[in-house]
């Protein structure tokens, strides 16, 4: 793989209108029952490559680059986030299964990913009957275990929260700088993030700066007040779920399969001891956890 790959090998690209004015970018390969992949921050569908490849011998597999992200539309926020709620993100993945014929999917995702299918799974249970989570808190649960001076592993959730400006323009003048750091500090594994894929992520986010900040902003407000609502209404993820994650809740002083379980009584809650980009370090145990919960 060189710089100019920048998509899974042996998977086919497709652009899919999902809404007004919006479309996706997929890499689709495989045949059989379909799975969607999405990926986290700083990243683009490339991250799944490993474990796509893997699941694409007896599945259809769906990688989209979210909106905002990667070869994806990059609409301009609006004043009151909903562009980059993740109840928008989430029914962009629902129209794009529908569009490529399956009303029905298994649904996995990292990071920001995974906070786009824990709202899929609450706002659209019918299409999604499975759901695996990677590396994330509901994002009521996030801003409320963070406190203190443990806090600062988060700085970026904070800086990105700031009205629009600010954050932009910070990041803007040195995008590598920023967005590479956390492809250095998140992994336990240099080697899982080769250097042609590195410059994948890094130019793609250096053309994403205002809908990425777009994306985090939307986490502070509106998707506070989705997540607030479905908690205070009783509302549950009522297809089998599987968790994957560092040891967080030890490091920050939560339980996090509890926080979990809250949301998803049929819960399969796992730490990985590998770092944050786990599809990618580890991508033999991402993709047995995967595979496990397809035959639940």
């Amino acid at each position: 793989m060189d710089s100019h790959d920048t998509t899974i090998p042996g998977f086919a690209p497709h652009r899919v209108l999902v809404a007004d004015g919006v479309a996706l970018h997929a890499a689709v390969g495989g045949s059989g029952s379909p799975v969607v992949l999405l990926h986290g921050f700083p990243q683009t569908h490339l991250m799944w490559r490993h474990v796509a490849a893997d699941l694409a011998a007896d599945h259809t597999v769906i990688c989209p680059d979210l909106r905002g992200y990667g070869a994806s539309d990059k609409p301009a926020e609006d004043p009151d986030g909903t562009t980059y709620a993740k109840r928008t993100m989430a029914a962009d993945v629902v129209a794009l299964a529908r569009a490529l014929g399956h009303e029905r999917f298994a649904l996995a995702g990292h990071d920001r990913g995974a906070l786009v299918a824990f709202r899929a799974g609450l706002d659209h249970p019918a299409a999604v009957d499975r759901l695996a989570l990677l590396d994330v808190l509901p994002t009521l649960d996030m801003w409320d275990v963070l406190h203190g001076s443990s806090a600062a592993v988060a700085f970026h959730l904070y800086l990105m929260a700031q009205p629009p400006g600010l954050p932009e323009q910070l990041i803007a003048g040195a995008p590598d700088a920023f967005f590479g750091h956390f492809l250095d500090v998140w992994t336990r594994d240099p080697e899982a993030i080769p250097a042609a894929v590195r410059a994948v992520y890094l130019a793609a986010a250096r053309a994403a700066v205002p809908s990425v900040v777009a994306d985090y902003r939307a986490s502070a407000g509106i998707d506070v007040a989705h997540d607030r609502a479905d908690r205070e209404s009783g509302a549950e993820l009522r297809m089998p779920v599987t968790v994957l994650q560092q040891d967080w809740g030890a490091a920050l002083g939560y339980d996090a399969a509890a926080l979990w379980r809250a949301w998803a009584p049929d819960l399969d809650h796992r730490t990985v001891a590998c770092g944050h980009f786990m599809a990618e370090e580890d991508p033999a145990a991402v993709t047995a956890a995967l595979r496990a919960l397809l035959k639940r």
